[in-house]
């Protein structure tokens, strides 16, 4: 078993619950677990080498510039409605990389 990849794929599965539970219960407190999981989950795909790993970490940061300004207007504006629609961004983003996941998961088990 790969543990690097295993911690890689739990911080961006966790990153993912994280802004749904955030679509859930709208608290300046889980968008601020959801933005940090996921910047946690941005670092460590830096270091990933494979076949979509370019596609992985560009998905990772698009989920960053999204969370991060969310969590400024529903802090600092104090609007929430603009902060839920950067936060279902951010969840399609991270939607997409857990597909790429998935797929780049099938492709290394069709190597062996």
């Amino acid at each position: 078993m790969d543990w690097g990849k295993v911690v890689y794929v739990f911080f961006s599965l966790m990153s993912l619950t994280s802004i749904a539970g955030f679509l859930y219960e709208n608290t300046a407190i889980s968008l601020f677990v959801a933005a940090s999981v996921n910047l946690i989950s941005t670092i460590l795909k830096i270091g990933v080498r494979n076949l979509l790993s370019a596609e992985l970490l560009a998905s990772s940061l698009v989920a960053d510039l999204h969370l991060i300004p969310a969590f400024i207007f529903l802090v600092i504006v104090q609007d929430d409605s603009w902060a839920i629609a950067l936060a279902i961004g951010a969840l399609i983003a991270n939607i997409f990389s857990m597909g790429l996941v998935y797929i780049e998961s099938s492709k290394t088990h069709e190597e062996y």
